[in-house]
Formats: C-alpha cells, structure tokens, sequence
C-alpha cells in the first residue's frame, strides 16, 4: 500500500493532533466535510471536533487570529487555500509574526501551510511559488518539501518549531508522489540532501523541480553525462555547505526553482557560491527559473512557462560545454 503527498500532510496532521492537545487546525472551508481545496484535513473535524476550524474568507484576519492564538499557548496550523492569497496576510507574518520574538522575547510558533506551484489550467493567480519572498524577511522559515517523506516530517518539525514557519506544500506533487510508508524520523530543518549523486554538474534545487532535475539527471546519464542533484528541503535556512561540497565535486553548479527568476532562492544560492567558492567553479555558474510573465492559464503555456526535465538537460549540456 502506498501513500501520497497530500496523504502525508494529512497524516501528519492527524499525528500532532492527536499527540498535541495545544495543536488546531484554521483555514477556510477545513472543517466540516470539505476537508480544505485539496482534502489535505479530510476527516480531521470529525475525529478531532472543535479543532479543525472554518474561518472567514480573509486571510490577514485568520494569520492575525493564529498569532493571538500562538501568544497564549497553542499551535496553530493555518492554511492557506491557494499561496497567492497569503499575499494578502503579509503584514500579519512579515510585520507580526516574524518580528515578534526580536521585540518581546515571546515566540509565534504558527505554520502556515501554502500550497502553491503551477498546475495545468490553474492560472496566474492560483499557481505562484512564494518561497523568495517569505525567505526575504528574517524571523521566519521557508520549508519546501519535495517528498513524500519530507512532506510528512518537515511539517511535524514545523509545529514543534519555536519560530513561525512557512510550509511550501506543492499542489502538483499531491498526487504525483507516492511511497511505501512513512518516515519515523528525517533529516533536520535547514539540512540539503543528495538526491543523486554525479561528478560532472551539480544541480541546486528544491520543491517540484527537484523530481524535474532528477528526471534531466536521468536523460544526462544515459549521454554519460552525471549531474550531482542537491534538495534544498529549506531555502530559509539555506544549507551553503552541502551546496558548496558539491559544486567543489563538480566544478560546475546549475540552480533550478519554479519561482519567477527576479532574485529569489536561485540567485541567492549564486551569490553565495561566488562569493565563498568561487575557486571550486570551472564555468561561470547558471540558473533557470520560470518565464518572467503572469503564468499562462493554458496547459501548452504553462508546460513551457516552467522549468522541465527537457528545459534543465538542455541548459545542463550548455554549462557542461564551457
């Protein structure tokens, strides 16, 4: 029997309600029989009654709500029914939440769960990765799940975080991922892992594009061709180390993300290698990111909007010619 993503975020949840009476569920259309846009809290309001619930259709007043909530002791998980819309909460968790420990010494243990990320047919204000701009901010960390097991693990650890968390979940991994049981335990925030490893290009990403890089990874071996894939799993923290470890393996770093390409985590990664290795790079280090345009309602558009296997072993053979 195998498990999904989505079935992991469930079952994570189910998990720390059940072992963690200070643990609730907020969000719009949880409760009830909905389940959420997704059914990630399906069945949760009734095994769990009076914890999973319904809330208005305002995000600043939901994110604002959890932190109150957060300030006298208990656990929130928000969640957000598309990223996009968390847009609309900033203030709460740039302003509020991500500065309120360095003001007053009293933490906001809140996640904040976004499903976010491209899927055919969903459009440019139901699609977006809004990773760079909550890594942005200090006080907050920016998980990005991109396994099954992560998926599970990273958000038990996000609710036993002091900190507020930010839990990038991506739509199009809820179906597309499966494994054959859960984790007991997995590698701590703010720790990259080797996907796969090579010794001739080193492939930096997280998130969906991760199952992407493995794919070119697979497409470049059978060419001879072996590209090191680092999973990020955070990008607030963000592992410089194990980045840099590698690319001192390959000599060559290509970094991938869904996310529009004005800065963000691909850029960020960059800088950095340049600035603390730029010794171990023998070719100037490249980066691919998706088109620099509202995202494109329909599917043709949207493949070719994104980042793809085919997109990132091209680009890899590129970098691998210099």
């Amino acid at each position: 029997m195998s498990i999904t993503y989505l079935e992991a975020i469930r079952e994570a949840q189910a998990k720390l309600l059940r072992e963690d009476e200070r643990v609730f569920i907020y969000g719009q259309d949880v409760g009830g029989t909905f389940g959420g846009a997704f059914k990630a809290t399906k069945g949760l309001a009734k095994e769990f009654p009076g914890r999973v619930l319904n809330t208005p259709i305002s995000e600043d007043a939901i994110v604002g709500t959890a932190i109150g909530a957060a300030l006298n002791g208990m656990r929130p998980i928000v969640e957000m029914q598309f990223a996009d819309f968390s847009s609309i909460a900033l203030n709460q968790i740039l302003n509020h939440a991500g500065t309120h420990y360095w003001r007053t010494q009293v933490p906001v243990p809140i996640t904040v769960r976004l499903p976010g990320g491209g899927t055919k047919g969903s459009g440019p204000f139901h699609s977006q990765s809004m990773e760079s701009i909550y890594a942005h901010y200090p006080g907050l960390i920016v998980m990005t799940p991109a396994t099954v097991e992560d998926a599970y693990t990273m958000l038990i650890e996000a609710v036993a975080i002091d900190d507020p968390v930010i839990y990038c979940e991506h739509k199009y991994l809820y179906y597309h991922l499966k494994a054959d049981k859960l984790p007991e335990k997995g590698l701590p925030t703010g720790r990259a892992r080797i996907a796969r490893a090579g010794r001739d290009l080193t492939i930096v990403t997280y998130s969906a594009m991760v199952q992407e890089s493995l794919s070119a990874a697979e497409e470049l071996a059978r060419e001879g061709l072996e590209s090191e894939v680092v999973d990020l799993r955070t990008v607030k923290p963000l592992d410089t180390d194990t980045v840099l470890a590698s690319v001192a393996r390959t000599g060559r770093l290509l970094c991938v993300g869904e996310s529009f390409p004005w800065g963000g985590a691909t850029a960020e990664i960059i800088a950095r290698v340049t600035s603390a290795g730029f010794h171990l790079l023998d070719a100037a280090p490249v980066r691919i990111n998706a088109k620099d345009t509202p995202i494109p309602y329909h599917p043709n558009l949207w493949s070719a909007h994104r980042p793809s296997a085919k997109t990132i072993a091209a680009k890899a053979r590129m970098l691998l010619r210099e």
